[in-house]
């Protein structure tokens, strides 16, 4: 007998493992806000040179005279963003004059941003542009780091401590860190403590992965992998939402923060996988939290019937064939896996690199930010939707490979489109990584989803964290 039949008894789908599921999700739906969070709290406002300060009539310094006579136009017309005139060239305030070969120079007394759109951001606060502006995307790449670190970390502490405790701590540690980004006004901090946030996503993940799974029967564990990626699907929108009505930086990222406090202190009813510890030998305890399962789903009955000895039947085959310990060498054990864990590491590189790619800078699109975010939330859906039938009627190897093949020839074919065509661009791109990403969510990962516990320690320690590499 398998650890489902045992979960079927119980009531299988029934009104806990629907309230535990949604209480699981709704966290993973605002993470999807952290990793999206510097298309706003990091955009990049129209700027120029500030005027020397050492010159009388510098108190003009946004009027259109001053700003014509100090900073050059760029090829489209626009005022330079990196460079100024060392002299004010007055003769520029007449439309038919032009200067060539004018002394320019850095924009040694600072910038003045455009405020119109984002009141303030880090870029604004810390003068991250021209030569500095390198230091904007060394931040994303260090909370990206901070993911794969948290992989490994996290997925580790989950195989030995249980899921829930490492989840507890996760969301406390993200509610801290990622109000303490917005408290500190270093931006060394601000990248230290969204390092700290970034680990926080894996050991969410992960944990809020296995806990569904292994609370569910097999049969509802398909829609349940399906559900967390629509859960990522509405954390965008809800990004773009809250980003919208909440414009400066820090109390954007404090609101996205603050909710994970909540998280944290009802995340303390929500018992531990019954699985891990009956392969930990704390049967007591999964037979209390069986029957307390039992009946909220209404098979109080059956609940207290359950015993150390019958629940430890259910999972007799697993404490056989279980090892003792799991690491990531196992993903290279056998030449079947072995062959199997390249093939990942292959497709989740190329999506990531491409996903990450576009919906971590949007405004290179050129159109609306808020409404760019919006669409990458909402093309999930379809293409959900067709992942997802696609691996039920046609199977997993050929839905992976056909959303590759798309993902591909939208790559390609972006290539030849002129860029002058803004909105058909940004439209390929957005369905072009909308694709990768549809077909990452529904091959591997719900793949790994309808497997037994242990695979799934395997899948914390390696499908997860190589997602993450780059």
């Amino acid at each position: 007998m398998a650890f489902t039949d045992l979960l079927d008894a119980l009531g299988g789908v029934g009104r806990f493992q629907l309230l535990y599921t949604a209480l699981l999700l709704l966290p993973c739906g605002l993470l999807a806000c952290h990793n999206f969070l510097q298309n706003f709290t990091a955009a990049v406002p129209s700027h120029h040179c500030r005027g020397p300060a050492n010159f009388t009539t510098a108190a003009t310094n946004d009027s259109g005279a001053w700003l014509r006579a100090t900073v050059p136009l760029d090829q489209v017309g626009a005022p330079e963003p990196c460079q100024r005139f060392t002299e004010p060239q007055w003769g520029l305030l007449n439309p038919n004059t032009s200067v060539h070969g004018a002394a320019t120079e850095g924009c040694q007394d600072g910038w003045v941003y455009d405020h119109s759109v984002f009141p303030a951001t880090i870029v604004t606060e810390w003068d991250l542009v021209c030569e500095a502006r390198t230091l904007r995307d060394l931040a994303q790449s260090i909370y990206m780091a901070g993911v794969l670190v948290g992989a490994a970390v996290f997925g580790s502490l989950a195989d030995r401590l249980g899921r829930k405790g490492p989840l507890i701590w996760s969301y406390l540690q993200l509610a801290v860190t990622g109000a303490a980004a917005a408290y500190f006004s270093s931006f060394s901090a601000y990248c230290a403590f969204r390092f700290l946030t970034g680990m926080t996503f894996s050991g969410i993940i992960l944990n809020s992965l296995s806990l569904v799974v292994e609370w569910m029967p097999t049969r509802g564990r398909t829609v349940a992998g399906v559900l967390l990626g629509y859960s990522f699907t509405c954390g965008q929108v809800v990004l773009a939402t809250m980003a919208y009505l909440i414009r400066p930086w820090r109390w954007l990222q404090f609101a996205v923060s603050a909710p994970f406090l909540i998280f944290f202190l009802y995340s303390w009813w929500l018992p531990e996988s019954p699985r891990w510890l009956l392969l930990h030998g704390r049967s007591q305890i999964a037979v209390q939290n069986l029957g307390k399962v039992a009946a909220i789903n209404g098979r109080k009955d059956e609940g207290e019937r359950l015993t150390k000895e019958v629940v430890s039947s259910y999972i007799q085959s697993e404490f056989a064939s279980g090892r003792t310990s799991n690491t990531v060498l196992d993903l290279f054990r056998t030449p079947a896996i072995r062959k199997v864990t390249c093939c990942l590491v292959v497709v989740w590189f190329s999506n990531s690199v491409a996903y990450y790619g576009l919906a971590m800078d949007l405004q290179k699109f050129g159109l609306n930010i808020y409404l760019v975010q919006v669409l990458f939330g909402v093309i999930d859906i379809p293409a959900m939707l067709v992942a997802t039938t696609t691996m039920i009627y046609v199977g997993r190897r050929v839905t992976v490979a056909s959303f590759l093949i798309l993902a591909g020839s939208m790559v390609i074919i972006n290539m030849f489109v002129p860029e002058g065509i803004i909105l058909e661009k940004g439209g390929g791109s957005i369905k072009r990584s909308r694709g990768e990403a549809g077909r990452a969510k529904g091959g591997p990962a719900l793949k790994d989803v309808e497997e037994k516990s242990e695979e799934i320690s395997l899948h914390q320690m390696g499908a997860f964290a190589l997602k993450e590499t780059i």
